[in-house]
C-alpha cells in the first residue's frame, strides 16, 4: 500500500508532467497561431496588389 509521502511523490511528479505537457502544447498552438498570422498578412498584400493592379487598369 502507498505510503502518504509516496503519493505527494507521485502527484507533484505527474503536476510537473502535465506542466510540461501544457507548455510544448501552448507552444506548438502558438507556433501554428504565428504561422496562420504569416499566411494572412501574405494574402492580405496579394489582395492589395490586385486591388491596385485593377484600380490602376480602370484608369488607364
Amino acid at each position: 500500500m502507498p505510503t502518504v509521502s509516496s503519493v505527494k511523490t507521485s502527484d507533484r511528479a505527474d503536476s510537473v508532467q502535465l506542466k510540461n505537457l501544457m507548455k510544448a502544447y501552448q507552444t506548438e498552438q502558438q507556433l501554428k497561431y504565428l504561422h496562420l498570422q504569416a499566411e494572412v498578412e501574405v494574402l492580405l498584400q496579394q489582395l492589395q496588389a490586385l486591388s491596385r493592379q485593377q484600380s490602376a487598369s480602370k484608369v488607364s
